[in-house]
């Protein structure tokens, strides 16, 4: 009696011990199958690229920039969190540099020759591959809101001007002064360059300009974002004050869709910064995603080609940020510097400004 109660209890024993093992097995199958299932999304932004060096940054500077590039891209990762679109995260991330001094966009934007600030911007959806931009606006506050608008409320990629700002007032935007967009910092670039002209034009003049960053920087400064949603679904924006002393109503790459801006959900999402003539040539967005479907490379061996060859080969020099469909990341540039950040779905985040 008692050896066969004794395997009886053994026979308990060893079915628990199993079933524990399979109960253990099968959860953590559930739990890799729930972690394969966990859609992925991330986010990348830029403040301009340029002359950004160590040297010429105060410590309180550095700080109040990666500050602002930090709360920027943490509202476009809230967004994408919590299942909203890459448009949406996109647009907001934006708007936050916009509304800050600090960047070339918006309310830091810089003077034109004729000491006015003319705005552009450009959105791409990549699902369907719709686009709007803007180009020349001095009343607008947000001028990635208006592209965004131009996208989804009109038959039209880009609009211009007045007439884009006649567009705005018909949507219900709200214009404002231009002298909102007046900070003294941009102003007194200005000046130095125009300085630089003047003293140009004297042959016996011997001032120089040459370690000025401002006048160094003055053909760059753009903020974008682009970003990969829960869905899938890629999207970038760019906005932009332009060149600073630009003449004649000047239009760069920001509000160009394949140049400043492309996303493409077969590909990338791609926001540039830069020489904007060149990016315009090099058709700088566009080429890094027409790489990779057409070549089969990866978006950071594109990125790295048209960065570090195409665009130096032509005279041009910049930068770009790009996030593909995998949520892999590129942050390329040949400049001294680029104000950047990235956070994937983790969200773990990865703020630079100068060359690693």
């Amino acid at each position: 009696m008692k050896k066969t109660l004794t395997l009886l209890i053994l026979f308990f024993v060893l079915f628990s011990c199993k079933n524990e093992e399979n109960v253990s097995e099968n959860s953590d199958k559930l739990t890799k199958t729930k972690q394969k299932a966990e859609p992925n999304f991330g986010i990348v932004i830029h403040g301009g690229a340029g002359i950004i060096l160590k040297k010429n940054m105060s410590d309180s500077l550095e700080n109040a920039y990666k500050i602002k590039l930090e709360e920027a891209i943490k509202i476009g990762h809230t967004v994408l969190k919590n299942g909203g679109s890459a448009m949406e995260a996109v647009t907001k991330t934006i708007n936050v540099m916009e509304n800050s001094p600090l960047f070339n966009a918006g309310k830091g934007a810089v003077f034109t020759h004729e000491e006015t600030n003319e705005l552009d911007a450009s959105v791409m959806d990549g699902a369907t591959l719709n686009a709007g931009a803007v180009a020349g606006v001095t009343q607008i506050k947000n001028p990635i809101n208006l592209a965004l608008t131009v996208m989804n409320n009109s038959p039209h990629v880009m609009l211009s001007g007045t007439g884009a700002e006649r567009f705005a007032e018909e949507q219900g935007f709200e214009l404002v002064d231009p002298s909102y967009f007046y900070t003294e910092k941009r102003f007194q670039s200005l000046q130095r360059i125009k300085d630089k002209e003047k003293a140009e034009l004297d042959h016996d003049s011997k001032v120089s300009f040459a370690d000025d960053p401002f006048i160094k920087d003055s053909k760059f400064g753009t903020v974008g974002c682009a970003a990969l949603d829960k869905n899938g679904n890629l999207a970038a924006g760019t906005s932009t004050g332009g060149m600073t002393n630009k003449r004649w109503n000047r239009i760069g790459d920001a509000p160009i869709i394949g140049a400043g801006t492309y996303a493409n959900n077969a590909t990338c999402a791609v926001s540039s910064t830069g020489w904007g003539e060149y990016f315009i040539r090099a058709m700088v967005a566009h080429d890094i995603s027409a790489m990779m479907e057409y070549k089969g490379v990866t978006l950071q061996e594109a990125a790295q080609e048209v960065i570090q060859k195409k665009v130096p080969d032509l005279g041009g020099n910049g930068g770009i940020i790009a996030i593909d469909k995998d949520g892999n990341v590129s942050m390329e540039f040949n400049t001294a510097g680029m104000y950047r950040a990235h956070m994937n779905a983790e969200g773990d985040l990865k703020i630079g400004l100068y060359k690693e």
